[in-house]
């Protein structure tokens, strides 16, 4: 009878037993590249990208993880958008600043337009004086005859009174002060004046010498003739041809330094 060979558990190998040590070498080759990318320069969009396959890999679910990636990311830009936004002072448009400027002058030459129409309210109730604003500035409008004779540029004894109080409440701001003045439609011509151009000239001319007499600065002061070229009312009457005859003061709104933005024009050569 023959005997049973004795069982050897040595002799019965797994052949699949190298893939253990296999998975074992991936495992920390997989672990070596892992330190050596995390102690190098990361790259965002790169880092996104890994981690997007490796929850992918080890959760089974690569579009969940990616959406959660992305979220992520959006969140992250919008807060530091809003940080960008809150740490940044937003300029102002150069239109809002200068229609802010003219809006503050507008209302400080209508106060003093409020004053003086209060100042000059007796002469203003006959007639004789008004008080305007326009987009040039403040504008005051004195009937001839309270300052001069028919015909006539010198100024009459009653001239001071009006014009020193229209001078002392115009006296201490640096606007500037044109003196303009008019006259209507009946052509004159004598020994003194040639024309209603001259009339005018000379008149506006000598209100502002007594403004300066006042002491105003001459460099605010200017005078302008106008003859029967800019009339207020008509000229067919007696009353309308009154009101035309007149001297404006106009006190004009502040202006940029005119001589900075000066630029001088040089003759130009034309091509044939």
């Amino acid at each position: 009878m023959l005997r049973r060979k004795p069982f050897d558990d040595d002799d019965d190998e797994n052949p699949d037993r190298w893939l253990v040590s296999y998975a074992d070498f991936i495992t920390l080759l997989f672990a070596f590249f892992v330190v050596m990318y995390s102690i190098s320069s990361v790259n965002l969009g790169k880092y996104d990208k890994l981690a997007s396959s490796m929850g992918g890999a080890f959760a089974g679910d690569s579009s969940s993880n990616q959406l959660k990636i992305n979220k992520n990311k959006a969140s992250g830009a919008d807060n530091k958008l809003k940080n960008q936004q809150k740490s940044l002072i937003k300029p102002l448009p150069l239109t809002y600043l200068y229609s802010e400027k003219m809006r503050r002058e507008r209302e400080s030459m209508t106060t003093m337009g409020v004053d003086l129409s209060n100042k000059l309210s007796p002469l203003i109730s006959e007639g004789k004086v008004r008080v305007m604003q326009n987009n040039r500035g403040i504008r005051i409008d004195i009937n001839d005859s309270l300052l001069f004779s028919p015909g006539s540029a010198e100024l009459a004894t009653t001239a001071s009174s009006i014009i020193n109080e229209i001078a002392v409440m115009i006296k201490e701001n640096e606007r500037h002060i044109q003196v303009e003045g008019h006259t209507d439609n009946i052509a004159i011509h004598n020994a003194i004046f040639f024309s209603n151009w001259e009339l005018s000239a000379v008149r506006a001319s000598s209100v502002v010498r007594m403004l300066s007499d006042t002491g105003i600065a001459e460099n605010r002061l200017s005078a302008l003739g106008f003859g029967s070229a800019q009339p207020i009312t008509e000229n067919e009457t007696a009353l309308g041809r009154a009101k035309n005859r007149r001297v404006s003061i106009m006190i004009l709104y502040e202006t940029d330094n005119q001589e900075n933005a000066a630029m001088e024009i040089n003759p130009q050569k034309t091509t044939q």
